[in-house]
């Protein structure tokens, strides 16, 4: 038989310089999370300012997490979030959950 879907996998610990990550959100900043229904043809959004990072790839990171979180669609612009939907309640719920305070 041929190996043509075989994966193998390294028993190895990771190094810790690996796996330490640098978190440069600032959680104590002031988070801004409001509904809006304005574009999108009328539909509500949930619009999530201030996250305090121009980072593209800790806000992409965290928009995953928040997307799988609320169950929902949503996307990046001008380092705020939009969510698809009122997901004020959940979107406030995940935030505390990963430590931001200022809600």
């Amino acid at each position: 038989m041929g190996k043509k879907n075989w994966i193998e996998f390294d028993n190895q610990e990771k190094k810790p310089e690996e796996t330490a990550k640098v978190d440069t959100f600032d959680k104590r900043l002031k988070i801004n999370i409001s509904k809006q229904k304005k574009g999108k043809k009328g539909k509500t959004i949930t619009l999530i300012r201030g996250l305090g990072t121009e980072d593209e790839i800790l806000l992409k990171e965290l928009l995953k997490k928040i997307k799988v979180f609320c169950g929902t669609g949503g996307t990046l612009i001008d380092q705020n979030i939009q969510l698809q939907g009122d997901m004020v309640s959940k979107s406030i719920e995940f935030l505390r959950k990963e430590g931001f305070q200022n809600l």
